[in-house]
């Protein structure tokens, strides 16, 4: 058959139509069109609709309108619904209806399956970096996701932190890693209330990443026990105390007692000698028995208040040991629980591996990172108090020669320090920067095997190399519109979170495949190729192409009106990559 008997579509979107060919490449299509959602078909059937969906966070729409009133509305377009699979699209209105009607459950089963597509990719990325590396990166973060501060039509939102502002919206956990082919892979999302702070996220976010690559470091079970030794110790030391403070309250409650009776006993003197006096009509004099006894009275009234107050202070010590104690024995039940599942947990992972874990300072607190370092990972942070930096500005000599690691920048360290509330040593440094006539300055925390405070400028850069992460959630913000949350209920905004990276994804893995599928390399066609995540979405797929379908595929033709002109791609329903062996899996994870 010649190329002249295919058939050919015209489409405003061309990479959206390469890229539903991947997505059959990969089953996606297939993976979710064989869920089961309760909604009935009259028109579209809704798994069309859901597809259509993400077809719209995929081209970066910043509403869902946009699919029926855009400049070339994607519900018109024939060439991308056929290349997704679909006899055609829904208007935007239909799309509504049906993610309003999804249920969490369904939405959940939707994101499983795409879980299980990715999870041979991951495989493989998670296999070249322990070969090439040696390690895996990962990098957490918290972001917001605002909405308008007067809605009230948005479910289970708060009022919390988003962009330096207090604003009413949700905030999204997610986690990344560093992917030797990729660059960034995003391992899992999380909407959490408006209100969410990071501090309460980081094991979350550990978890996440464990059960997406389905490896793990060798818990550090005795840093555990080595923490519960010095509990023991500070145990001790409170009950000691405990017995002090009960002792203490004893005492200022007798002492307290011992006055209100001598009150008592001088207010019953003083009135049987009034009455003697009034019954003998004498006269009171300043050193009668009756002024002596008043005196007397008047000594041991003023003493109640100060032995209340000693009752007072004495029982605050108490209720406060008492505090310190309950919290110590709950930390101790909690870390006898966490050494009891890691030991479980070491003897069921054949294969443990190293671990980088990058986060920034509203994760930094001392539980965080001593929960980090026992779960085996090599730990780069800021602290979460800013005292931490202020305490280490007085302990630099005016003399201390500071290191440039930066344009602006420099640093001094310490190396295995204990340093505020942490539990373990820890690499410390302190840095500066110069931003005009003024001095800023901040702290960095590290813990793991490298000699970070040998090489300050290495310590610097690989801990500011987790802006892959912040890149990453400003490009989800940008390029794929979270910024605008395009539905308003839970389970669509649940989805809606979790398609726009999976779309990140897609976009990285869909770049190498159409290497491998190009028919030619022409010089015009190598801009394509270089194309950078933000050009793919916001200009090749809102660019006119030629489509010529083939049996196994078809081959996209940029039009003499595109910026991609004179450039062909062939897409094919088909990729054929080889799959790891699974030799680096510590275990099989129970979904969490």
């Amino acid at each position: 058959m010649s190329q002249t008997d295919l058939e050919a579509t015209f489409t405003q979107h061309a990479m959206l139509v390469a890229w539903g060919q991947f997505a059959q490449a990969i089953g996606f299509i297939q993976a979710l069109e064989a869920i089961p959602l309760h909604q009935k078909t009259y028109t579209h059937r809704p798994q069309t609709k859901v597809l259509e969906f993400f077809a719209a966070v995929l081209a970066g729409l910043p509403h869902l309108k946009d699919i029926s009133r855009s400049a070339h509305p994607l519900d018109q377009d024939q060439a991308v619904a056929r290349a997704w699979g679909q006899p055609a699209w829904a208007d935007y209105s239909g799309v509504s209806r049906t993610l309003q009607e999804l249920t969490l459950d369904e939405a959940r089963q939707i994101v499983q399956a795409l879980e299980t597509i990715s999870q041979p990719l991951i495989d493989r990325e998670v296999t070249l970096a322990l070969r090439e590396r040696g390690y895996l990166v990962y990098d957490g973060d918290l972001t917001g996701r605002p909405v308008s501060n007067t809605s009230t039509t948005y479910p289970n939102v708060r009022f919390g932190h988003m962009s330096d502002t207090v604003h009413l919206g949700y905030q999204a956990a997610m986690v990344s890693m560093h992917s030797p082919t990729y660059g960034r892979l995003w391992l899992e999302v999380s909407p959490h209330p408006g209100d969410t702070v990071s501090c309460t996220q980081a094991e979350a976010l550990v978890l996440a990443a464990e059960a997406q690559t389905g490896v793990r470091p060798w818990r550090r079970t005795d840093l555990i026990q080595q923490r519960l030794l010095s509990l023991q110790a500070q145990e001790q030391a409170l009950q000691a105390s405990l017995a002090r403070s009960q002792q203490a309250v004893e005492r200022a409650q007798g002492q307290l007692q011992k006055t209100l009776a001598q009150v008592q006993y001088w207010q019953q003197v003083v009135g049987e000698l009034e009455a003697v006096y009034r019954q003998k009509q004498r006269l009171e004099r300043p050193h009668s028995r009756l002024a002596q006894a008043r005196a007397r009275l008047q000594v041991q009234q003023r003493r109640v208040p100060r032995r209340e107050k000693a009752v007072t202070g004495a029982l605050k010590r108490l209720e406060r040991c008492q505090a310190q104690l309950a919290a110590l024995l709950a930390e101790r039940q909690t870390l006898e629980q966490r050494l009891a599942r890691f030991e479980q947990e070491n003897a069921a992972n054949p294969a443990p591996m190293r671990a980088i874990f990058r986060l920034d300072a509203g994760f930094g607190t001392a539980e965080n990172v001593a929960l980090l370092m026992e779960m085996g990972y090599e730990v780069y942070t800021k602290p979460y108090s800013h005292r931490v930096t202020a305490g280490l500005r007085r302990k630099v000599p005016p003399a201390m020669t500071w290191t440039p690691v930066g344009a602006n920048a420099e640093m001094v360290a310490w190396a295995a320090m204990l340093v505020g509330k942490y539990p373990y040593p820890l690499d410390v440094a302190l840095e500066r920067f110069h931003t005009g006539q003024s001095l800023r300055y901040s702290t960095l925390l590290h813990y793991g095997p490298d000699p970070v405070t040998c090489d300050l400028p290495g310590w610097f850069h690989t801990y500011n190399a987790r802006q892959t992460i912040e890149a990453g959630i400003k490009e989800g913000k940008q390029i794929f519109r979270m910024h605008f949350l395009k539905v308003r209920s839970e389970a669509a905004i649940f989805l809606q979170e979790h398609f726009a990276a999976f779309a990140a994804n897609l976009v990285r893995w869909a770049a190498c495949w159409l290497q491998e599928q190009c028919v030619q390399t022409p010089a015009e066609g190598q801009r394509l190729s270089a194309a950078g995540v933000k050009e793919l979405v916001q200009v090749a797929a809102h660019t006119s192409a030629w489509v010529i379908w083939q049996p196994e595929g078809c081959l996209l033709k940029f039009t003499d009106h595109s910026v991609f002109a004179g450039t062909s791609l062939q897409a094919s329903k088909e990729w054929a990559f080889q799959l790891p062996l699974p030799l680096f899996k510590s275990c099989v994870f129970a979904p969490i």
